[in-house]
């Protein structure tokens, strides 16, 4: 399976700017501190919202139940041996954030 790995960055709320399949799209990337629990959104290059507020769960499509003409032909994943995504797990390399075309 080929992938493609988007560092998340060590904080609570950012943003960052990825090209996948030669268009650039803009991720945000929140860690809700009350329910324990990381979310992503995916924007365009303007910042206009495609998708947001989505649970970041472990080995799962993301953005499955949310297909979009204008989205990347793929799909987003968290890849991880554990249950859940901690806060600190990007930042130490337990679990990765990744794009896996379609």
């Amino acid at each position: 399976m080929d992938y493609f790995v988007i560092e998340v960055p060590d904080m609570n709320d950012s943003v960052v700017k990825v090209s996948l399949q030669s268009r650039l799209y803009q991720l945000r990337f929140t860690w809700n501190d009350t329910g324990g629990y990381w979310m992503f959104g995916v924007m365009d290059s303007l910042g206009t919202p495609m998708l947001l507020g989505v649970k970041m769960v472990p080995q799962f499509p993301l953005n499955l139940l949310f297909g979009r003409d204008d989205m990347p032909s793929g799909i987003f994943a968290v890849l991880t041996e554990k249950e859940s995504v901690g806060r600190q797990d990007f930042a130490d390399g337990t679990a990765r954030f990744v794009f896996v075309p379609a």
